[in-house]
């Protein structure tokens, strides 16, 4: 079994990527994220050319996420149960007898701000959003753009970089609650190698310097990562015209 997940940033936009990446690389599955675009304006026909069965959710301009496969997709379930509206960051379904949660956290803009206390609260409703739905011994995959860097070594410049909404000790805690109720990082599991990044800025020529980040992740319960044969990050979409400045990020599974 192969997973991906790639933050598109505006799917209508990469969607010659996307078709392309997918014709290339054959996943299972893909999740994904910062899709941008409105339910009724989701690009079926395209999709419905390929062997991919989808679910999505999405908001005009905003957000949204989508998870293709060559599989049946079952009990499919959006968001958090008390989300006063649907944000359109959060999607649950089950594929081959796996748990797919795919998620587009907030950013968090400014540490001072409320989007930064949003985000915070995003994560702990998300460990209870595991805590109620699944137990650890369960095959779960939680994947997407988490918009945070866990370790030094997943940004260019740790220093410099410290305190930034996706690099800041209240954002590692969150982090860390919800791994230790049962995640494991398949990519630090089979890559320790530094300068390792899934997101470069536009700016500064960020990408060719390699200014990276790395805030798009693959989480496995540990009876998936026991099974886990590789992670490994794809960078050549980078590299394609009109590109996102996120790339995909890809997990195999002896499943």
């Amino acid at each position: 079994m192969k997973i991906a997940s790639f933050n598109v940033n505006s799917l209508r936009v990469r969607l010659p990527i996307v078709l392309q990446w997918l014709a290339e690389y054959q996943p299972n599955i893909l999740c994904v994220q910062e899709t941008k675009v409105q339910d009724n304006d989701f690009p079926i026909e395209a999709f419905d050319e390929t062997e991919y069965r989808y679910v999505f959710k999405g908001r005009k301009s905003y957000n949204g996420v989508a998870i293709f496969s060559r599989n049946e997709i079952t009990n499919a379930k959006f968001g958090f149960e008390d989300e006063p509206k649907d944000e359109a960051r959060l999607i649950k379904a089950e594929i081959n007898g796996v748990s797919i949660v795919n998620t587009y956290i907030p950013q968090g803009y400014l540490p001072e701000s409320q989007k930064f206390e949003y985000k915070l609260n995003w994560f702990s409703r998300l460990l209870a959003f595991f805590e109620k739905n699944f137990e650890p011994t369960d095959p779960v995959i939680w994947v997407g753009d988490l918009n945070v860097a866990p370790q030094p070594i997943d940004v260019y410049d740790p220093v410099n970089l410290s305190g930034h909404v996706c690099f800041h000790p209240e954002v590692h805690k969150a982090l860390e609650k919800v791994l230790r109720w049962g995640f494991v990082d398949v990519f630090r599991m089979h890559c320790r190698e530094p300068g390792q990044y899934t997101f470069w800025d536009y700016r500064l020529n960020s990408f060719q310097r390699n200014l990276g980040w790395r805030l798009d992740h693959i989480m496995v319960t540990k009876s998936l990562a026991e099974k886990c044969t590789a992670c490994y990050i794809d960078k050549q979409p980078r590299l394609a015209e009109r590109p996102s400045d996120h790339t995909p990020i890809i997990a195999e599974f002896d499943w």
